[in-house]
């Protein structure tokens, strides 16, 4: 039977033609055109490879708002004359600018402005205007040496704080460039004033005591008016830069305070409270010196000026005094701008042990209330269980059931408890840490700053009821 179908399939035609068409191919096949190749792409330029986004910076200082104003900053110090360069030329300038608008213009004024005759008592007297040179003169000297030790050993990022490298100052320029602008603000408002009361004091003056040469009296006036807005600028920049230094770190203590609005470990909260903590005990550390010398010859003037003022036997009115009343106000100021800044840093550093346990009493309520409401629910499902049925009858499989959650409820209890001593831990610390501004122990809060305050508004008040007095024609 198998021979006859073999055979009969050799003998069919249709299947060997078949065969053979498709292992034979035709002559027309052979001939064909090969297909033609794929015309050649359009030659395209080489693209410039961008950088991946880890590899792009995540801060350009020149190119970001924040970079524009820190260099309107820089700028600004450079030409009062704040040394913030390592070079010895730079030094060697802002020594030369003091010297001639800080030293030799008052004198040069002083000079050329004496009575001779002793006939101008009245419009000027001279232990007045050496009384206000020398109370400028060192305080500005205190503040153009503190500031400028302190932004040539760090630079302007790391003396406010702004460093890029710590990964903030992307997160934060608009309000550093909003501090930055406020800073400017603040110094124009409080000298315009001042500027205006000595302008029309020395104008004042002038009118009575010179007759001799108009231009003498010119040189003189513009002399004497400049280099004391030389001197009165170095003083506020000086005491406004610690206040925008404080400014820019209240930035953070206000963010880390929202920070306890979200769900977050306590040890996010500990490692954050202490690396603001380091940046106040440096700050403490570099302004120390500057805040206390200030302090101290700021009194000690307004006490020389306060017994010049009442030792004299002679006439004080605006005209041969106001320059002591410009001096005092422009020195207080100072020393209230920079105690409110420190208070106000100290005050929101204490205040953040307040905002935790409010945090910790609010998560310890609401962890509380979900857990009895879990025991409610358990207890109401027991209570649809039959009366009749024990524990006896229960069968093994239930009896494993309950075991696993007994096991799961004191491991829910142990998570509870552990995150509970947690927060707790961190109260305590954060209690037992306020943190605050420091000069050598002493905290500066609102206490210490009301105190001084009340001690120099004191002593400016004497001075001003000797001194806003207009002489009678």
């Amino acid at each position: 039977m198998s021979a006859f179908l073999c055979s009969r399939i050799s003998d069919s035609p249709s299947l060997s033609s078949m065969g053979d068409n498709a292992e034979t191919p035709t002559l027309a096949e052979d001939r064909s055109p090969p297909p033609p190749p794929p015309p050649p792409l359009p030659a395209s330029r080489p693209r410039s490879r961008s950088p991946s986004p880890s590899r792009v910076p995540l801060l350009q200082p020149e190119e970001t708002l924040l970079g524009c104003g820190l260099h309107r900053l820089r700028s600004f110090l450079a030409v009062v004359g704040f040394y913030h360069h390592s070079s010895l030329l730079a030094l060697v300038v802002s020594g030369f600018a003091f010297a001639l608008f800080g030293i030799a213009g008052p004198v040069a004024s002083i000079c050329l402005s004496r009575c001779s005759d002793g006939s101008c008592e009245e419009y000027q007297v001279e232990r007045f205007e050496i009384c206000v040179f020398v109370s400028d003169v060192s305080v500005a000297a205190v503040s153009l040496i503190c500031i400028s030790r302190n932004l040539s050993k760090y630079g302007i990022r790391r003396f406010l704080f702004v460093d890029q490298h710590h990964g903030r100052a992307e997160r934060f320029q608009i309000q550093y460039f909003h501090k930055i602008q406020d800073f400017f603000c603040l110094l124009l408002w409080w000298i315009l004033p001042c500027l205006l009361v000595k302008t029309a004091r020395e104008i004042f003056r002038f009118l009575y005591i010179f007759h001799e040469s108009i231009w003498k009296s010119i040189v003189v006036l513009l002399a004497s008016i400049i280099s004391w807005t030389y001197l009165i600028i170095i003083l506020l920049s000086a005491c406004l830069l610690f206040n925008l230094v404080c400014n820019l770190q209240i930035i953070h203590f206000e963010d880390f305070s929202k920070l306890f609005e979200r769900d977050v470990d306590p040890l996010v909260y500990l490692e954050e409270h202490v690396h603001l903590h380091y940046n106040l005990s440096k700050i403490s550390h570099r302004f120390r010196i500057f805040l206390l010398l200030l302090f101290v010859f700021v009194t000690a003037s307004q006490v020389l000026i306060l017994f010049q003022t009442t030792g004299s036997g002679g006439k004080v009115n605006f005209t041969n005094a106001g320059g002591l009343a410009a001096s005092s106000v422009v020195q207080v100021v100072g020393v209230v701008l920079s105690l409110h800044a420190a208070a106000k840093i100290s005050h929101r550093a204490q205040g953040i042990a307040s905002v935790a346990s409010k945090w910790h009493a609010l998560t310890t309520c609401i962890s509380c209330d979900s857990s009895q409401t879990r025991t409610t629910n358990s207890s109401a499902n027991l209570e649809v269980i039959p009366a009749n049925l024990s524990l006896a009858v229960y069968s093994e499989s239930d009896l494993e059931s309950l075991d696993s959650a007994a096991v799961q409820n004191n491991s829910q209890l142990v998570s509870y408890m552990s995150s509970y001593h947690n927060r707790q831990a961190l109260v305590m610390y954060l209690q037992s840490n306020p943190g605050g501004l420091t000069i050598y122990g002493w905290t500066v809060d609102r206490g210490l700053m009301s105190t001084i305050f009340l001690l120099e508004l004191t002593l400016v008040l004497f001075v001003l009821s000797k001194t806003i007095v207009f002489p009678a024609k």
